[in-house]
């Protein structure tokens, strides 16, 4: 694919993603589902509540991840510098937009670099697992490299491509390929969906390739299949199969107990919003909430001091949830008291034992 063409497409990926025409219409998270049960007698001081949390080897001030959005263009470099710089200052993890551009162009590392700013952040790198096969392990070994990166994330966005023009139509070798890269690559590797959902089928698999990390980007916030429908040519195909599977994919809350039974490492990330949404995920076994949307809206309001206002927004509001469930640590929410709520409760029946039983 053209490098300029990659580069309008992204362009139009934040411009959609931003403006939320392109959220899911019906389908929502399902963390709603997930009634933590208020504790009147915690009897905790809030100065004794942690929020730390270690994630692939390193210390996060609190169990958030800004997911990756984007780059490869000069707007890119800027969103992604505020949302690096103001990860920093939280002390929370970045991940990159896919690096797809930069592997077809090395002039656009500026477009991705923020060591210089962050040099302490979890940084995690991105690709999509069928360029992964492409380049090869030498190839995204390089692409961490460059950025600096302490890991990996090898993205999966077979709805989203069936939706673009253009767009990627042979997804065969994406599993081997995430073998491969577990095995050799040498950082660690996060399985990333783009929005629709990580399955237990899919988890499973992935647990026997050795990976033990996924981030499950479900189903309740942007809609990829939307944004692509968004672009497709007015009266096409794509913008008829956009229209009619716009709502595709599993909810969030949905995907994260099925990685969780599986035994996967979780970052819950898709429609996530608030400290709430990160609470109620951290609940169902998910060890991070990610959240992409919001942290550009913040950026593009007001830039780096917006975004890293909005990260110690979500620490007071977890600081405070933890308060009134009388935990001390986001684990503790794990074994805090919830109640799950239809459809969420029918949906983990459905799907195998687990908190549907508690």
């Amino acid at each position: 694919m053209a490098n300029d063409e990659i580069q309008r497409r992204k362009a139009d990926h934040i411009e959609l993603a931003a403006s939320g025409i392109s959220d899911f219409r019906e389908r929502s998270t399902l963390l709603e589902s997930v009634q933590l049960v208020h504790q009147s007698l915690p009897e905790l001081a809030v100065d004794e509540i942690d929020l730390s949390t270690k994630f692939l080897g390193k210390i996060l001030a609190a169990p958030i991840l800004i997911t990756g959005m984007t780059g490869g263009t000069a707007e890119a470099r800027t969103i992604n510098r505020d949302l690096a710089a103001a990860a920093e200052m939280s002390g929370v993890a970045f991940g990159l937009g896919s690096q797809r551009a930069l592997a077809d162009n090395a002039d656009l590392l500026s477009t991705y670099e923020v060591r210089d700013i962050a040099p302490e952040l979890l940084l995690i790198g991105n690709i999509g697992a069928i360029q992964a096969q492409e380049y090869g392990v030498a190839g995204v070994a390089k692409l961490a490299e460059q950025v600096g990166a302490d890991a990996m994330a090898v993205h999966l966005n077979p709805a989203q491509e069936r939706i673009q023009h253009n767009g990627d139509r042979d997804f065969r070798g994406a599993a081997e390929m995430i073998a491969t890269l577990n095995a050799e690559l040498g950082i660690p590797l996060i399985v990333k969906e783009t929005g629709c959902g990580v399955s237990k089928q899919v988890a499973d698999r992935l647990v026997g390739m050795g990976v033990k990390n996924v981030d499950v980007s479900g189903a309740g916030g942007t809609s990829w299949v939307a944004v692509e429908r968004h672009r497709a040519q007015e009266g096409s195909a794509q913008q008829s199969l956009g229209d009619e599977l716009w709502d595709w994919g599993l909810p969030t809350a949905v995907s994260v107990h099925s990685c969780v039974s599986a035994g996967l490492n979780v970052v819950a990330s898709g429609g996530l919003r608030t400290g709430y949404d990160i609470a109620r995920a951290i609940a169902l076994g998910a060890t991070l909430g990610g959240l992409a949307a919001p942290a550009l809206r913040a950026q593009r309001a007001g830039g780096q001091e917006a975004v890293y206002a909005f990260l110690e927004s979500l620490k007071h509001s977890l600081q405070t949830i933890l308060l009134l469930t009388g935990c001390r640590t986001p684990r503790e929410l794990q074994y805090a008291p919830k109640h799950i709520q239809e459809p969420l409760r029918s949906w983990i029946q459905d799907l195998g034992p687990g908190l549907a039983e508690k």
